[in-house]
C-alpha cells in the first residue's frame, strides 16, 4: 500500500507543478498586456478620441478661444443634401422656353429653387428622371463631390492595381532567367518620393505641347497637343488614378507575392497529375490560398487611398480636392478645426466601412 502512494503523490506534485506554472505563464501574459494596453492608448485611442470630441466642438486652430460644444452642427453642415425640383421656364404666352441653338429646354438657376433656411444649399448636379429636372443641393457641395471623387478614385485605383499587382506577382513567381533583376526594377516605381513622382507626372500631364502626352497624342493625330489634362474637370480625376496606378501597383504586387510564396508547390504538382491546367490551377489553388493575403492587401491599399492627400494636393491643389485634402485646407487656411475633425472623422467610417466588405466577401474572418 505503502509503495503504490509514491507514484500517486509523485504525479499530484506534477500536475501541481504545471497548473502553478501555466498560471504563472498567464500572469505574466497580463502583466505584459497592462503596458501594451497604455502604447496602444497613447498612440492610438487618445489621439483617435481627441479627434471625435473635437468634432463636435467650433474650436478653431491656433486660436486662445475658447470651443464650444455644437453637437451634431459640422457633421450637418458637412453631409446634408437636398433634392428640388426644377420647372422648365416659360414666356408670357405660357410656351416652354428653349435654347436657340441647342433647342434643350431652358431651366432657371438651381439657386433660386435650392432651400436658403435654415441652411444655405449649393448646386452639386443635375439630372433628369422621367421626362423631369431635379437638382441636388449640398451644404458643403465641395466636400460632397471630394468623397464622390476620393472614393471613385479608390475604387477604380484598388481594382486596377489588385488586377495588375497580381499579373506581376505571378509572372515574377515563375521561374525564368533574370526574375531577381525583374523583382528590383518593378519596385522603381514605388520607391520614388511621391513628390518626385507627381511633379513628373505632372510635367507629363502639362496641356501645352511641352507635356508628353500631348506630345503623343498629337503624333498620333488624337489630338491638338494642347489637351487640359490638369484643368478640364473631365480628365482631372483620370489623370490622378494613371499616377496612383503607376507609382502603387509594385506595392500590391510585393504583397500579392509574399503569400504566392507561401502556396507549397506540391499543390501545383498534385494539381498536374490529377491534369489540371494552368487557368484550373489558378482559380482551384492560387485564388483560394491567396484570399488572406488578397484580403490584407486590399484593406492596407483602400486605407491608403480612401485618406490619398499628396497626389492631389501636389498636382491640383484647390483645383480639386480629395477627402484628406478637403479637411487639409479647412485646417489650415480655414483655421476651422472643429470642422476639419468632422472631416477626417467622416474618413474613418467609409473606411471602416471598406474594411468589413472586404473581410465579409472574402470570408477572412471564417478562417
Amino acid at each position: 500500500m505503502t509503495t503504490e502512494s509514491v507514484p500517486a503523490n509523485q504525479d499530484q506534485k506534477k500536475e501541481g507543478g504545471i497548473s502553478d506554472l501555466a498560471k504563472a505563464e498567464e500572469r505574466l501574459a497580463y502583466l505584459l498586456l497592462v503596458p501594451t494596453l497604455v502604447v496602444l492608448f497613447l498612440i492610438a485611442f487618445y489621439p483617435l478620441g481627441s479627434v471625435f470630441y473635437t468634432s463636435f466642438t467650433d474650436r478653431r486652430f491656433a486660436s486662445g478661444d475658447e470651443p464650444e460644444f455644437i453637437a451634431l452642427d459640422n457633421y450637418s453642415n458637412l453631409l446634408s443634401l437636398t433634392v428640388a425640383s426644377l420647372e422648365p421656364e416659360v414666356n408670357e404666352a405660357g410656351e416652354v422656353v428653349r435654347d436657340p441653338d441647342t433647342g434643350e429646354i431652358d431651366y432657371p438657376p438651381a439657386v433660386e429653387v435650392l432651400p436658403r433656411q435654415p441652411r444655405r444649399y449649393r448646386e452639386l448636379t443635375q439630372f433628369s428622371l422621367f421626362g423631369n429636372r431635379y437638382v441636388i443641393g449640398a451644404t458643403d457641395a465641395e466636400f460632397i463631390q471630394a468623397i464622390i471623387d476620393t472614393v471613385a478614385f479608390t475604387v477604380v485605383t484598388v481594382a486596377l492595381e489588385t488586377i495588375l499587382g497580381l499579373g506581376i506577382a505571378l509572372v515574377v513567381n515563375s521561374e525564368f532567367k533574370g526574375r531577381g533583376m525583374m523583382r528590383v526594377v518593378m519596385l522603381v516605381p514605388w520607391a520614388i518620393p511621391t513628390a518626385v513622382s507627381s511633379r513628373m507626372w505632372e510635367w507629363m500631364f502639362k496641356d501645352t505641347r511641352a507635356g508628353f502626352f500631348n506630345i503623343l497624342s498629337q503624333d498620333l493625330g488624337l489630338g491638338s497637343g494642347q489637351i487640359p489634362f490638369l484643368v478640364d474637370q473631365t480628365w482631372q480625376l483620370p489623370a490622378m488614378i494613371a499616377i496612383d496606378v503607376w507609382k502603387t501597383t509594385p506595392f500590391m504586387a510585393l504583397l500579392l507575392l509574399a503569400g504566392l510564396q507561401l502556396i507549397p508547390n506540391d499543390l501545383y504538382e498534385a494539381a498536374n497529375v490529377d491534369g489540371a491546367g494552368r487557368v484550373r490551377q489558378f482559380w482551384s489553388v492560387t485564388l483560394p490560398l491567396l484570399r488572406p493575403t488578397l484580403a490584407v492587401a486590399l484593406v492596407f491599399r483602400t486605407l491608403d487611398a480612401i485618406r490619398v492627400f499628396d497626389v492631389f494636393q501636389i498636382v491640383l491643389q484647390k483645383k480639386r480636392y480629395s477627402m484628406a485634402s478637403y479637411a487639409y485646407y479647412e485646417l489650415i487656411d480655414g483655421k476651422a478645426m472643429g470642422y476639419s475633425s468632422a472631416a477626417s472623422v467622416v474618413i474613418f467610417f467609409i473606411i471602416f466601412i471598406f474594411a468589413v466588405i472586404y473581410i465579409r466577401m472574402l470570408g477572412v474572418s471564417n478562417e
